[in-house]
């Protein structure tokens, strides 16, 4: 049972901010009924990467497990009622509508708190509530964009360089997370619930709290390199360096250790706190052309015994089988009745008396709705009258 054991979550939300954050309140224990479409959410029917499944592609499989499949057509009324009935038993509603409609579909914070006054309500934009950008879509390679990170790294001239990853969503789901643990706290202390707002814009831009503090505070000027220096705010080198055999990862050195060892005798009389900044493409160029010359392994043993940080530079299958993450437990795997065996990230969090655990893989769409609505003391011919006129989805194995 985990930490959040007794908390019940609706997720309205779609795509991967949304459902990756509910999906780590069930991972915490927490009672989490995935609101969806009669015809299913819609990651359902887009794969990222295009790995498709049987019968649930692996975008959904990855961002839904412990959670519990309610099929619903929140534009009927028969279904909006459901949806309201649930409410007073829920602790938190998430959702991540695009501004204006949860008010036209008339579950607004304002309208639900009124009956459920303890609801901790989670709302999910692109760019806030409101403002002049409410009608842009939040999508993550945009939201890049917007964020003033791509031109942290990456060389002068070029284009700007993107995260190899999901990184706004992702950013966004934990402060979302985030946001509804300290509203349940909250509201353990005080009995009321409340309105919590999180939007992609602000979670990026305040993710960025120490480069943006050196422009703000600092002046300094965002300025990239002519050679592929890995952040404008770091001292050289600082990157991704060839090596006979692949590439490791060399960050901010002190430049006569590493002169020390990799032989370049230039480095012995520069200055750490003075050369490293004025002279960055020089020494970035430098060490580049040492590198090359040993593999990986003899560079990072060289390196490691010098205390300089470094590392290898993994791909996933090396990542997959890294000692650390073994030893971590980082990866997780369960049986999916579907999907079969299924190996996927767990959770960061450790718990000594309540550890999140995998109840249940990702539902089929509307798998658990009669379950669910039992829960709340639907009887079979209620259920049965509501899925004849369309109001909901049930059944689905």
């Amino acid at each position: 049972m985990g930490i959040l054991n007794g908390v019940r979550v609706l997720d309205c939300s779609i795509a991967m901010a949304g459902p990756f954050a509910a999906q780590r309140l069930g991972d915490l224990g927490a009672d989490v009924i995935k609101v969806e479409p009669v015809t299913g959410e819609w990651q359902r029917h887009v794969s990222a990467g295009g790995a498709g499944g049987n019968k649930v592609n692996v975008s959904f499989l990855s961002l839904n497990r412990n959670k519990r499949s309610l099929a619903v057509d929140l534009k009927s009324a028969d279904g909006k009622q459901v949806l309201l009935d649930l409410v007073t038993t829920a602790d938190v509603f998430l959702q991540n509508y695009r501004p204006g409609v949860a008010k036209r579909l008339g579950v607004d914070y304002e309208t639900l708190s009124k009956i459920n006054p303890r609801l901790v309500y989670v709302s999910m934009s692109g760019y806030g509530e409101d403002g002049p950008y409410i009608d842009r879509p939040g999508q993550d390679l945009v939201l890049q964009g917007m964020s003033g990170a791509m031109l942290s790294a990456g060389r002068l001239g070029e284009p700007p360089t993107a995260a190899g990853q999901y990184l706004v969503d992702a950013v966004t789901a934990y402060t979302a997370f985030e946001g509804a643990l300290a509203a349940l706290f909250h509201r353990e202390r005080t009995g009321e619930g409340q309105l919590v707002q999180v939007n992609m814009l602000d979670a990026i831009t305040t993710l960025q709290m120490q480069e943006l503090s050196v422009f703000t505070i600092g002046n300094k000027p965002q300025q990239r390199s002519a050679e592929p220096h890995a952040h404008v705010y770091i001292r050289a080198p600082y990157g991704a360096f060839a090596t006979s055999d692949g590439y490791i990862i060399v960050a901010f050195p002190k430049l006569k250790t590493l002169g020390e060892v990799i032989g370049e005798e230039s480095f012995l009389t520069m200055m750490d706190e003075v050369d490293t900044w004025s002279k960055r493409d020089e020494i970035f160029a430098k060490t580049r052309e040492k590198l090359v010359t040993r593999t990986s392994a003899e560079w990072l043993e060289l390196m490691r015994a010098a205390d300089i940080w470094c590392g290898p530079v993994y791909g996933y299958a090396d990542l997959v089988e890294d000692a650390q993450i073994k030893h971590n437990g980082t990866f997780v795997e369960y049986d999916h009745p579907t999907e079969g065996r299924v190996k996927t990230p767990g959770f960061p969090i450790k718990f000594s008396k309540t550890p999140s655990v995998i109840a249940r893989g990702a539902p089929l769409t509307g798998e658990h709705t009669r379950e669910v609505l039992k829960d709340i003391g639907y009887d079979e011919a209620r259920i049965g009258a509501l899925e004849k006129a369309g109001a909901v989805k049930a059944g689905e194995a």
